[in-house]
Parts: C-alpha cells; structure tokens; sequence
C-alpha cells in the first residue's frame, strides 16, 4: 500500500511538471549567451586580521603569522629586535588570504565585496577586523585594497564541559569592502564586432540565435563560428555606440535546443526526464522478490522434578518467508513523446527506484534514445 502511494504521489508530482515545462519555452539571448571579454577578474591577497580574543594564530606551528606581524610594525615605524621577533606571540592576530572578484567595467572608487579565509591555525575570525590588504590580478598588478570589520554570520559559545557553534568561523566577508584603485581599460564602444559565447554548446541553438539577430535586424549580421560561438558584425548606425546595439539584441527571444537527456539521483530515487527523450519498441518485465526473515527466539524450561542444577534455555527460532509477486509483461510500442513514456511505465506501478532499475536496462538494450546521467 506504502509504495502504491508512494509511486501514485511521485507520478503526480512528475505528470505535472512535465506538462508545465513541455512546451517550448523560448529564452532570452542574455541568458543564453554571453559576451566575449565582458567578465569579471579574480583578486587576491594577503593580509592580517587582528582583534580576536585569543583565537588566532598560534606562533608555534604558523611561524610566518610572526613574520607578518613583524614586517607590517616595520612598515608602520615599528622596532622589534631580530633576535626577539620568534619570542613574539599573538594570539589576537590571525593570518588570512583575502579573495574578490572585479565585475567588467568597475571604476576606480567603486566598492566590491571580499572573503576573507583563514591561512593558519585560527579558531575563529569572529569580532576581528581586516588591516589594510592590496589585492592583486595574475598580473602581479594591484587593483583593489580591502580593509574593515570582518561578518561571520556565526558564532561559538563554550564551556567547560560543551559548547555550541553554528556556521564556518574561520571565513568571513565584509560588504563593500574593497576600494577599486585601478581600471582595466576596455574602449567597448569602439568594437566593431561582438562574439557572442554560448553559455551551453549547441549547433542548433547557435543557429536560432544568428537568425534571431538577422531577422531583427533585417541584415545579415550574424553568422555561427562553432556550436559555442556567434560572431555579430556592429552595423555601421551602431559603430560608436555598441552599448545600444547589444542592449537591442540580448532582449531577443530564442527558443534552445535541448540534448535529449535522463537524469537519474539513486540516493533520494529523482528521476528527471527531457521532452525530446524517445524510445523504440521494448517488453519490459518488473516482478517483485520479497525475503522475510524474522528471528523469534523461544525459552525452553526444565519439567517438573528435573534434577538439581537444569536451566532455562533460550532456543533460537527463525522464520523464513519467500516470495513473488505477479510479474507484469509490458510491450511499449516505439514512443513519440516523453507522455507515451510515462503513461506505458506507469501503466506496471513501478516506483521511482523500480523506475531506476528499468531505465537502466531499457538503455543498455539500445532502446532508449537518450543519454543516461547518474549523478
């Protein structure tokens, strides 16, 4: 009865999502694609957050936190005697790699955020404060300096016996801030082409969006480079101004082709199934083996007037049933839609995990028209 309700629900549920996404939903090119060369960079550095309560680096196993701290009191008119440098110890002081990302076209002033992660052997960067951190690109060049009080979105309580500790406390953010020091020149407007990169490569959804742009713009502008890639030539009313030409293709709607794909999740028994998915003529037959082992121990006690020294003992006893039900042969004609699928599976009750088990077999028989994805 469980699993009847069980398949019931899950068709239901599978039944409905399918009709509400069959049919074909177009997208916008944004959303589809991107620009080539219109990204964000990865920043990073290295810095020290101080204010901690006794949780940060321990000078005994991050030697370099010592050295840190050293070079910065130097740098800030501080003198500490060499041969007392590895006597120093801060444990109010943790090291940290600081990470950003710099969004395309940013200016210099602009704010980004930025985490802060734990280099050393910290507890927890809780109620600590990032010092002055130039942030750097892959070329060595620096492009942000982050500085400000560190948010955990944690904490840790403890005492003598337990303690209690809710999220990651050697990672932290701080909104807004980093301070963008230098630009990366990019002249856009100037471009006379843009690439568009497809976000998913597909030759025919490539073409749909060469020929939305050339329909909308009664030229032929767009041609395909690869599956992944469309190249747009900027018309020439748009030359000094490409802003405005790709602000007018990006709202374009495309509908996108998609690979004919099962995804299958063996964990929690989620089967997710394309509307393109086919399948040829197949039997298909799904019986059910139960095994029922049952331990029912007995206790076997001495009759009356049995000699001194009988006891009472404990028999084991088991109890096995076996047994199968009714098998179910299933000949599902060559399917047009996704809906021919369900309907002919659903027609045996199987369950999602069953369902699992028969997908399978079905696409090693060659009869699924489809690719098979276990994640």
């Amino acid at each position: 009865m469980f699993n009847n309700y069980f398949g019931l629900k899950f068709w239901a549920v599978f039944i409905l999502v399918f009709f509400l996404a069959s049919p074909a939903n177009s997208a916008r090119i944004k959303d589809l694609s991107g620009i080539q060369g219109v990204r964000s960079n990865q920043l990073i550095g290295f810095g020290l957050v101080i204010g901690l309560t006794k949780t940060g680096d321990s000078a005994v196993n991050v030697f370099f936190s010592i050295q840190a701290i050293a070079s910065m009191l130097k740098k800030l008119g501080g003198t500490i005697p060499t041969s007392e440098i590895g006597q120093l110890q801060f444990k109010n002081v943790a090291t940290v790699i600081v990470t950003a990302d710099l969004p395309p076209f940013s200016k210099q002033g602009d704010h980004i955020d930025v985490t802060v992660s734990s280099l050393g052997d910290a507890k927890s960067l809780q109620g600590g404060t990032l010092l002055m951190t130039p942030l750097k690109g892959p070329d060595n060049n620096t492009y942000a300096v982050a500085q400000g009080p560190l948010s955990i979105g944690g904490f840790s309580v403890s005492g003598s016996a337990r303690g209690v500790q809710k999220n990651h406390l050697t990672v932290g953010r701080i909104s807004n801030g980093a301070l963008i020091e230098k630009e990366i020149k990019y002249d856009f407007n100037a471009k006379s082409e843009i690439i568009l990169a497809l976000k998913k490569t597909d030759f025919t959804t490539a073409s749909r969006i060469s020929k939305a742009i050339n329909d909308n713009m009664k030229d032929d502008l767009a041609s395909i480079v690869n599956g992944g890639t469309v190249r747009v030539r900027v018309p020439e009313l748009y030359l000094s101004n490409t802003s405005t030409f790709v602000t007018r293709i990006e709202s374009l709607d495309v509908t996108p082709d998609a690979e004919a794909k099962v995804i299958i999740d063996e964990r929690t028994g989620t089967i997710v199934m394309g509307e393109n998915v086919k399948i040829s003529s197949v039997a298909v037959a799904h019986g059910s083996l139960f095994i029922n082992i049952k331990e029912e121990p007995i206790a076997s006690q001495p009759p009356p007037f049995a000699p001194e020294g009988a006891e009472t003992v404990i028999l084991p006893r088991t109890r096995l049933a076996v047994g199968e039900g009714k098998d179910k042969l299933l000949v599902i004609p060559s399917s047009i839609s996704l809906g021919d699928v369900v309907k002919g599976l659903n027609s045996i009750g199987v369950t999602p995990r069953d369902l699992i088990a028969i997908l399978q077999a079905i696409k090693a028989s060659g009869a699924l028209h489809a690719r098979l994805e276990l994640i």
